[in-house]
C-alpha cells in the first residue's frame, strides 16, 4: 500500500494521507462507527478519552481479523462540536503513533449522536495482504 500525495494540491492539515492505494489481493475490513461506550457500559468524559476508547474498540475489531492500526487505510470520524476536534485529533495521533504509512482521514462535525454524552464516533477501513 502507498500514500498518495499529489504535488499539485495542498498538503494535509494534520497527520493523515490524501489517499491510500491498495493493491489487488488484499483482504478488507470495515468497522461500523464505534461510539465511546466501554464494555461495562460506561462513557468516559472528554473528547480525547472518548476518541481513545473509540479507537480501542476499532483496534479490537481489527485484531479479530489479524490487523492493526498499520493496516488502516481510512479513518472517518465525527464530533459534535469544533471544541472536540483537538481532543479527537490527539487520540487519533496517539493511536497512529509509529505508523509510517498514514491512512486517509475525514473529520465531520455533526449535530449529535444517539445519546447526548457521546461527543465522538470513529469508523475505520483496513486492508492487508
Amino acid at each position: 500500500m502507498r500514500m498518495l500525495a499529489p504535488p499539485t494540491i495542498a498538503a494535509p492539515f494534520a497527520r493523515y494521507a490524501h489517499g491510500v492505494e491498495v493493491p489487488a489481493g488484499h483482504r478488507w475490513v470495515a468497522t461500523s462507527g464505534q461510539l465511546p461506550l466501554a464494555a461495562d457500559g460506561t462513557v468516559p468524559e472528554g473528547a480525547k478519552a472518548q476518541g481513545t476508547l473509540c479507537f480501542a474498540n476499532c483496534a479490537a475489531i481489527l485484531a479479530e481479523a489479524g490487523m492493526g492500526p498499520e493496516d488502516v487505510i481510512r479513518v472517518n470520524a465525527f464530533v459534535t462540536d469544533r471544541a472536540h476536534m483537538a481532543g479527537y485529533m490527539a487520540a487519533r495521533d496517539a493511536w497512529l503513533q509509529g505508523v509510517t504509512r498514514l491512512p486517509a482521514s475525514t473529520l465531520v462535525i455533526v449535530s449529535g449522536f444517539t445519546r447526548p454524552e457521546f461527543f465522538v464516533e470513529v469508523e475505520v477501513t483496513a486492508a492487508k495482504a
